[in-house]
């Protein structure tokens, strides 16, 4: 009999028990729609291991990981080469997750993860809206002639949620048209205030990494320079914190684009930081 003891994969300071959980982590190496630069795939495994490098305790929230009461999961496993598929799985879990009265903290993966998670949720919470952080506007309605891809997302999701119910922060990249969609619903906000018409509603969270400056976030599909740094992202955190979160989610890093594994600790630390939020 091995006594050990041994490593463990999951997640740092998670809770073991599901059933006793609020918040459960859900890997989601999902990347099939990149439109630019694959990889993402890998994040979720690698976000693991880095989470041993960092403190439980947030200076920001003063809070520590154990007050949070998550549990993780562990990464899904999808169908290769099959989007369709891959998005059914995901959605038929987080359908799971709310039906058990709980509340999903997504790890990407590409950006398309999101959809199925907003879908599942909108069978559970009405006055839905969602906080997108992000370089890209994500409003086409489709990417070479493919409606399902990473750069649509969020049209998808406007949808579902309806396009008055979401707001974005941190676009910097997109077609005239989206830029176009984005001042017809007043969707791209530049301050904490601006947020406060979403006090009543039930917000899903959404961040694509590469909302960050590329001198912090290098590993990512699709960089994009002249993004925010990261205490202004986590400012962004901590006045949304007072807000009703329902879920969220973290996604586009692509690890291997960063062989100092800066961008994978950074990715980590935004996700320590977000769960602090929404717990």
């Amino acid at each position: 009999m091995l006594t050990g003891p041994f490593l463990d994969r999951n997640w740092m300071g998670a809770n073991k028990d599901y059933e006793k959980s609020n918040i459960i982590m859900l890997g989601m190496p999902f990347d099939g729609t990149v439109s630019y630069r694959p990889g993402s795939r890998f994040a979720p495994e690698q976000i693991r291991l880095a989470s041993w490098g960092l403190e439980e305790y947030s200076p920001y929230f003063d809070k520590h990981l154990e007050n949070c009461n998550f549990f993780d999961a562990g990464d899904l496993e999808f169908p290769l080469g099959n989007t369709i598929k891959s998005l059914e799985v995901i959605e038929n879990n987080v359908k799971e997750i709310y039906r058990d009265g709980k509340k999903v903290f997504g790890i990407g993966g590409e950006h398309l993860v999101t959809l199925p998670e907003i879908k599942a949720i909108a069978e559970f919470y009405d006055n839905l809206a969602i906080v997108h952080f992000d370089a890209h506007t994500d409003l086409r309605e489709e990417y070479l002639g493919e409606p399902l891809s990473h750069s649509a997302v969020i049209r998808h999701c406007g949808d579902i949620v309806g396009f008055n119910n979401i707001k974005q922060i941190g676009i910097r990249s997109g077609m005239k048209e989206e830029f176009e969609l984005m001042k017809k619903y007043n969707t791209l906000i530049h301050s904490y205030p601006e947020l406060d018409n979403l006090l009543e509603k039930n917000i899903f969270i959404t961040v694509d990494l590469d909302v960050l400056d590329t001198s912090v976030m290098c590993g990512t599909g699709t960089p994009e320079a002249g993004g925010i740094n990261f205490n202004e992202l986590i400012g962004w955190f901590k006045y949304l914190s007072k807000f009703n979160i329902i879920g969220a989610d973290v996604v586009e890093l692509a690890p291997d684009y960063d062989s100092s594994g800066v961008s994978t600790a950074v990715a980590t630390k935004v996700i320590r930081e977000l769960l602090m939020a929404i717990s």
